[in-house]
């Protein structure tokens, strides 16, 4: 199962292959169902400006719950930019964009030290990663040596330059945006900083009446260049994001839970097509995103559904095939399948 098969969790009865999440009473109070009811505004506003991708918004709200970044992968012009720029217009947060390009410098994006004539003292200047949901713009077309300035930021919530911390501010979320590594002129994240994304969510290319109502929509005057005239505005901000956060860290899980969450990712360290395995990083991850699906469904405890919902969005760039295994066809997601169909599942 894949992430682009996450139903909306304003409809928690949806199926969910090869799973279906459970139908239960929603145990949280009525605060629960209000902070609910704005992230399902925050949805409609970005389809005012995005068609389809219900998958991927699913995916962005969850990190945000979960304080997680994401990377957003798909070919160019499946609105993976404009998915995050939607999302910012939707929510009262602090944003700004980063185009990485061959020619990028590391402090061109944590900020730098600037010498002053008039004071003749150095000052900080404070670089785009300063903001609340920050977009890195086709980050695999920028060398290591820049993606790795933002691997302190993902990982610690703060930049260090000259020896001296700066914290970032909260909430502070990176989306990610790549082509497919196939692609001419991208360098390929390393596997340190590809497990400090969340969540790495395809974005595939759209049906054939997504793809209609996309031209009608132009065809109309939409300008995706400008939002505003399409009526996107700001429905929910930092005070629901921390309220719900709240919310989530009270959804239960059950010690039977646990154990599956640590069985799935122990069983992909021994796979024969993998040569690299899910870290416990993963696994706490996958807990962290099974909760906050649990906690939109409208539940207060997790179940092994909730586990399987998330597996591959959670752990597909984690693991790594070996080559033979990728000579012969294999894909990592048909590897994680055969993983969850191997792991018994806790009844």
């Amino acid at each position: 199962m894949t992430d682009e098969t996450l139903p909306p969790p304003s409809a928690p009865a949806a199926p969910v292959p090869p799973t279906t999440v459970p139908t239960s009473p929603a145990a949280s109070t009525g605060a629960g169902d209000a902070l609910r009811g704005s992230l399902a505004a925050v949805r409609t506003e970005v389809a005012r400006a995005v068609v389809g991708q219900d998958a991927a918004v699913t995916g962005l709200i969850i990190a945000l719950l979960c304080r997680g970044h994401v990377l957003l992968e798909g070919v160019p012009g499946v609105a993976k930019t404009l998915l995050v720029r939607s999302l910012s217009g939707a929510l009262s947060l602090g944003t700004k964009r980063v185009q990485f390009t061959p020619d990028l410098m590391p402090g061109d994006v944590t900020g730098s030290l600037v010498y002053d004539a008039r004071t003749a003292e150095f000052s900080f200047r404070e670089g785009p990663v300063f903001t609340n949901l920050l977009l890195a713009d086709e980050i695999n077309r920028t060398p290591p040596k820049t993606q790795a300035s933002l691997l302190e930021a993902m990982e610690e919530r703060q930049v260090t330059v000259d020896g001296v911390p700066r914290a970032l501010p909260d909430p502070f979320v990176v989306v990610a945006t790549q082509n497919p590594v196939e692609y001419e002129g991208t360098y390929p994240l390393p596997e340190a900083q590809l497990d400090r994304f969340l969540l790495k969510l395809l974005l595939p290319l759209p049906e054939r009446a997504d793809e209609v109502e996309v031209l009608a929509r132009h065809a109309a005057g939409f300008d995706p260049r400008d939002l505003a005239a399409a009526g996107l505005r700001a429905v929910a901000g930092a005070q629901e994001l921390d309220r719900a956060r709240a919310e989530v860290a009270r959804v239960q899980v059950g010690p039977e839970v646990l154990g599956y969450v640590v069985d799935v990712c122990r069983a992909t360290r021994t796979s024969p097509s993998l040569s690299l395995g899910v870290s416990p990083r993963g696994a706490t991850a996958l807990l962290a995103t099974s909760r906050a699906w649990a906690w939109l469904s409208g539940r207060d405890y997790v179940t092994p559904d909730d586990v399987q919902a998330l597996a591959h969005p959670t752990l597909r760039h984690r693991v790594q095939l070996r080559p033979e295994a990728e000579i012969e066809g294999v894909t990592t997601e048909s590897v994680l399948d055969t993983v969850l169909a191997s792991v018994p599942v806790p009844r």
